[in-house]
């Protein structure tokens, strides 16, 4: 938290005088607006029976157009790197690697899922996909950058999603100044004048202050942000309290020198639909994000067999058979075809929806947290103890899926919130759809499964539950049905492939590359990576040493040796991997090699022994 911040808003606060108003800027272009619909408007689009789905037709336009126009050139600048650093550990990819990557119709589709854990997950999430980006000559280097730019789709859940929605509506800068704001030296003018400051972490969500009044200030500020839309006669809950929230450090507008002017938006009037509108997403080079949830209901709360719900830039709804059916996402609170409602879709209400982890929290928790603010908000509203929810009008309201009852089909308001609440953290299920083909998953996991914070494969064991009651709609890749295995092995403390020798049953299902956060720094640094989820904020030096160990998580592979000293190095410990770059270019093409009917071989039959996980079972108790 920030002492001197105090004085900035002092000319707000003398007397107790608030000077906000429900209709201040904020609260403006947070409120949804009500107009007749368009004449060629349909409510819903029924995506399918199982086997048989079909994409909306904007993504599928956006995809078939990137294929096409950015995923040559991506392909063929992250192979150029790739084989520069394999030349340098003396690997040389085998002919049929080039080949594929090389032939638009042969490449293969790749996705990348971001888990959820609060500011750990975020920073995690970013710390790849900066290794990942070949607009970093750092990341050129290493042979892995580029792959970023190669990737289809970018999925992300709870605190993944606060990175991947920045990240979109922010037009996918470079990931260093997404965190921290733009280099004003590279662009040759003053960062805080900029249309963001960066995550700006250093300001607590609840009490970014020091001084007690200004962070009363601050919750009386951010609950009369929502009056404008409750007035408006559409339902709040403390989701939009949260939005409001995330908004000053996911969402363009806010840096330190205007955090707390109310005269400006504050990233209110962001939608997840005007993502569509930025650079990178009309000219094809940016992965097509979604964002991911889970449905509550009243009474039930969530459960397995509840339809998982994602957000992106075209539509919202579920592939899940209990719905299968989405509704647009520019007119998200409409629930008719004569009056639509545009400006719901709030980017940081996507992202608070995603993140909406206080119905399980306790009181004290709850408390601790937000106090201040479910203080505020209960003012405004009367009662919080039934409203810890993000409440989104039902514009699925009588409908069912197929074959198979959608369970909030009586209810006027879908009840929904964080994304990992069915176990499921790591965001998996939109790639599994079939229809979107996508060959490769890399599954960054920041997800606490130990006591100490660090992942062990909870959220894949999860999945692979989940897709068994739908094999006709997912098909998941064999992994280990115990944490105590994923740890007995290792396989969340290094890279680890799933689904290495595709059989009958699960050839359609992607190849895994799980990437985890799952364990302190190889070299005995102390660790900074497994923070706690709820964590309110991060000193900026903090947040850089993360995004530095997490660098080093992405770079280093597995070790062909683990543990072995090379003695011209005075003992010091083989702690990367240098055919890393390599492997993973050969996961990236597997499913594509198996379907052009090339043999596995060269340098990527032993990368394979190395990183597939073998199916074998030693760790169960």
């Amino acid at each position: 938290m920030l002492s001197q911040l105090p004085v900035l808003i002092a000319p707000f606060i003398l007397g107790g005088v608030s000077l906000v108003s429900a209709q201040s800027m904020p609260s403006n272009a947070y409120t949804p607006l009500s107009e007749p619909c368009p004449a060629d408007f349909a409510l819903i689009r029924n995506a399918g029976a199982p086997g048989n789905q079909t994409l909306s037709a904007g993504e599928r336009a956006y995809i078939s157009e990137r294929k096409t126009r950015a995923l040559p050139r991506a392909w063929a600048e992250y192979l150029e790197n790739v084989q520069r650093a394999g030349s340098n550990a003396k690997a040389t990819l085998p002919p049929y690697v080039s080949a594929i990557l090389d032939s638009i119709t042969d490449q293969p589709t790749l996705g990348i899922a971001v888990s959820g854990g609060g500011y750990r997950a975020a920073a995690f999430g970013a710390g790849v996909l900066n290794a990942l980006d070949g607009r970093n000559a750092s990341s050129a280097a290493t042979g892995l950058g580029g792959l970023m730019q190669a990737a289809s789709y970018l999925t992300g859940l709870s605190g993944g999603s606060w990175f991947v929605t920045s990240y979109a509506q922010a037009n996918y800068p470079l990931v260093q100044e997404l965190v921290f704001g733009p280099d004003s030296s590279r662009a040759g003018i003053d960062a805080l004048s900029m249309d963001y400051g960066g995550w700006l972490a250093n300001y607590s969500f609840e009490q970014p202050s020091d001084n007690a009044t200004a962070n009363t200030f601050f919750a009386t500020t951010v609950v009369e942000e929502i009056e404008g839309k409750k007035d408006a006669g559409f339902n709040v809950t403390f989701a939009d309290v949260w939005a409001r929230q995330l908004a000053r450090h996911f969402a363009n507008g806010t840096t330190q020198v205007n955090f707390y002017d109310e005269n400006v938006p504050h990233g209110a009037g962001i939608t997840l639909s005007s993502v569509v509108n930025t650079s990178a997403f009309t000219s094809y080079s940016a992965p097509f994000p979604i964002v991911v949830t889970d449905l509550y209901l009243p009474g039930l709360g969530v459960l397995s067999t509840n339809p998982i719900l994602e957000f992106n830039p075209y539509e919202m709804g579920s592939f899940d058979p209990s719905l299968a059916a989405f509704t647009l996402t520019q007119y998200l609170g409409s629930t008719n075809e004569s009056v639509c409602v545009t400006n719901y879709d709030q980017v940081s209400r996507v992202a608070a929806s995603s993140s909406e982890l206080y119905n399980i929290l306790d009181d004290a928790a709850l408390a601790y947290i937000d106090g201040p603010l479910l203080e505020a908000y209960g003012e405004l509203i009367g009662n919080t103890s039934d409203m810890l929810y993000a409440e989104w009008p039902n514009a699925f309201y009588g409908i069912n899926g197929t074959g198979i009852s959608f369970p909030a089909t009586n209810e006027s308001y879908l009840m929904l919130v964080d994304g990992g609440e069915n176990g499921q953290s790591v965001p998996l299920q939109p790639m599994l759809v079939k229809a979107r083909g996508v060959d490769v998953i890399l599954a960054l996991d920041a997800d606490p499964d130990t006591e100490d914070g660090w992942a062990a494969g909870s959220a894949l064991i999860a999945t692979q539950a989940w897709a068994s009651i739908y094999p006709e709609s997912y098909t998941f890749p064999p992994v280990p049905t115990n944490i105590s295995e994923f740890i007995a092995q290792n396989l969340s403390t290094r890279p680890t492939f799933f689904g290495c020798e595709a059989t009958s049953s699960n050839a359609s299902a992607p190849l895994l590359v799980y990437l985890a956060n799952g364990g302190p720094p190889r070299d005995g640094s102390p660790p900074l990576m497994n923070v706690t989820t709820v964590v309110q904020s991060l000193e900026l030096d903090e947040l850089q040493g993360m995004l530095d160990e997490v660098w080093d998580t992405a770079v280093q592979g597995y070790p062909l040796v683990p543990g072995y000293m090379i003695p011209s190095e005075q003992g010091t410990e083989v702690l990367v991997d240098p055919e890393w770059p390599v492997c993973l270019a050969c996961a990236a093409v597997e499913r594509a090699r198996a379907r052009a009917g090339y043999a596995r071989e060269g340098v990527c039959v032993g990368c394979f022994e190395r990183y597939c996980w073998d199916g074998s079972i030693v760790g169960s108790e």
